[in-house]
């Protein structure tokens, strides 16, 4: 009888050899042509400078964006398996998607009174 965790060993020993090849190959064939442009740092097509604009406090809009996805990203990973398991999850299932979206539809609320969706 052999082990059952080797299924999945071999599984992780080629994923493995994959991704290292991969990396090795490119750095040996790849393109070696090098330019101002390709080793300047990127920020979003903007000149990196060594403070932000302003006296180096990013925006507050850059925080509310970044938050407006993380909540819609958490709330799409929690309906997916309620939608899935809807008829095994019944009355009960319903009542507590209809409280977390209650729950999720405040802070959307809250930013879009703030003006969080407006760009300039």
């Amino acid at each position: 009888m052999t082990n059952p965790y080797v299924p999945i060993l071999v599984m992780m020993a080629v994923a493995a050899v994959l991704a290292l090849g991969g990396v090795g190959a490119s750095a040996i064939i790849g393109p070696k042509r090098y330019n101002r442009a390709k080793l300047d740092a990127y920020e979003c097509g903007i000149d990196p400078t060594p403070l932000a604009i302003g006296g180096g406090r990013f925006p507050v809009k850059y925080y509310l964006v970044a938050m407006t996805f993380i909540i819609f990203d958490i709330e799409v990973v929690f309906l997916y398996p309620w939608a899935v398991n809807f008829t095994e999850l019944a009355m009960f299932g319903l009542i507590a998607m209809l409280g977390f979206l209650a729950l999720i539809t405040v802070p959307f609320i809250y930013e879009w009174r703030r003006g969080g969706f407006e760009w300039e």
